[in-house]
């Protein structure tokens, strides 16, 4: 089906159910819904909820806005933005963080986020037999760098140990992140 045409079909379902809803907060929340919907296609960001949808389709990593490869770059981005991305992933050094932005505080904040862990824990789950294997990390680097467009996410083995190779496709960052290895940033 045609993303707008969905799109559509979606915001007159949840107008349904919000008419058809006895619960006044009910009726709130999917009165929410259809603003939100609204919102992406007035905002010009229907080509990012698609990506996003397709990145949930394709089991990808989380999305996140930009990626740095350490704290006081994150940092100092953080602080020339604006607006804010709040609530926004963000990578740093392959730790998933979120932005916070605090205006009441007066703050800014990154903040660790456990993104990262739920996402290797449902791939842990679904993991089937590696689809390459390699020698030395060295040499699963030398490969996922030289793949032109890498795969989102794949199972690969180094030596003895299951790991996920990844990409980062808003943000071109390609990552090997240990499956059994809760917490760990990747290499």
């Amino acid at each position: 089906m045609k993303h707008e045409k969905l799109s559509l079909e979606t915001q007159e379902l949840l107008a349904r159910l919000e008419k058809e809803s006895p619960s006044q907060a009910d009726k709130e929340r999917l009165t929410a819904a259809i603003d939100a919907l609204q919102f992406i296609y007035a905002m010009g960001q229907s080509q990012s909820f698609l990506e996003y949808r397709q990145s949930l389709a394709d089991r990808a990593p989380p999305l996140v806005v930009a990626a740095f490869d350490t704290r006081a770059e994150a940092d100092a981005w953080l602080m020339t933005r604006s607006p804010v991305p709040d609530r926004a992933s963000v990578l740093i050094a392959g730790a998933y963080f979120t932005v916070m932005d605090l205006p009441e505080l007066r703050q800014r904040r990154l903040v660790p986020s456990p993104v990262l862990q739920f996402y290797l824990e449902a791939m842990r789950e679904q993991a089937g037999a590696p689809v390459f294997r390699f020698t030395s990390h060295a040499e699963a680097e030398t490969w996922l760098k030289s793949q032109g467009e890498p795969p989102r996410q794949v199972v690969i083995q180094i030596g003895d140990r299951p790991y996920l190779a990844a990409y980062h496709p808003q943000v071109r960052v390609r990552a090997l992140y240990p499956l059994f290895e809760t917490g760990a940033a990747p290499t």
